[in-house]
């Protein structure tokens, strides 16, 4: 290892080695990533210029919807242009700045959706203080406190990672992803992998801690309503919300909680690209479709329109 050549730039794998096919991902793509900017764009727009619209939870969705925004932006810029060029290659501050903010995005969503079920929560279970709990202060921190813990695991994973030395072959998949990263390093990396373990493992639980918490006690909640129109009415809230939690961790879980990361290239490549390029589309349809509020408030911008 100590005599083999050090690397400083890696080729991505991309989707495909046929021509013709990588023109049609490349179109499915592109319309992939417009739909998704211009959704979760309208989203903000529609969450912002609305007034009904200015509440905690259209608060966390509007924070939401940025996110999908940078999250979809991190990746698929660099797959669509790998598809359209035969020299797929990538620096290493390239792919370390890549990993770094795929870190920070995907971390930040997670605790924003965990975020979102405690608003959810606080709704369903307390009423009469949700406006005091959830106040416009509160909700501040808590958006804050999902970027900054997102900005703390990408200092300490991507620090570790540039003291590492990476030997041949250097090869990776489609995007700079860090269990592949780590596979290709030839100097000792344990502590990076503790850290990967650690930052990443105390993001995932607490998130899901709080999500099972919460909807545990809504639940409990809903059940105790006497009228069906009321149970219908609260589980309608949360419908979204779960839809979205349950495709962002699903597929996360599946990608990085699998025993062998190594078994399936097409079955880890497609998944990778659901929760990277389809889910952040998915979010907007998810959240305007199961959700009269937002539907209403979009009618009514529409009919006044000129």
């Amino acid at each position: 290892m100590e005599n083999s050549p050090i690397v400083t730039d890696f080729i991505l794998l991309g989707m495909t080695d046929s021509p013709q096919l990588g023109i049609l991902l490349f179109g499915a793509f592109l319309i992939v990533y417009i739909v998704t900017v211009l959704g979760n764009l309208g989203l903000v727009v529609l969450t912002r210029v609305s007034p009904c619209l200015h509440t905690p939870m259209y608060f966390f969705l509007y924070n939401l919807s940025f996110l999908d925004i940078f999250f979809s932006s991190t990746t698929i810029p660099k797959t669509l242009a790998n598809l359209l060029s035969k020299l797929q290659a990538i620096s290493l501050l390239g792919c370390v700045t890549q990993m770094g903010l795929f870190i920070i995005f995907a971390s930040a969503e997670c605790k924003l959706l965990a975020s979102m079920a405690y608003d959810r929560y606080t709704a369903i279970c307390h009423p009469l203080i949700y406006y005091v709990t959830m106040s416009r202060v509160h909700c501040l921190i808590f958006v804050a406190v999902c970027y900054l813990g997102g900005l703390i695991n990408m200092v300490f994973v991507t620090t570790s990672i540039t003291q590492l030395s990476f030997c041949r072959p250097r090869v990776l998949p489609h995007f700079c992803d860090i269990p592949p990263l780590l596979a290709l390093a030839c100097s000792d990396h344990w502590v990076t992998q503790i850290l990967v373990v650690g930052c990443g493992g105390f993001t995932l639980v607490t998130s899901i801690v709080v999500i099972l918490v919460s909807y545990m006690s809504i639940l409990m909640t809903i059940l105790g309503i006497p009228s069906a129109y009321g149970k219908q009415k609260a589980f309608s809230t949360c419908a979204s919300h779960l839809t979205a939690v349950g495709l962002y961790y699903g597929t996360t879980m599946y990608t990085y909680l699998q025993p062998s990361r190594h078994g399936s290239r097409a079955g880890n490549q497609l998944v990778s690209v659901f929760y990277t390029m389809v889910i952040p589309m998915f979010n907007p349809l998810i959240y305007s479709l199961r959700n009269q509020e937002v539907q209403d408030a979009l009618w009514k911008i529409l009919r006044q329109s000129p």
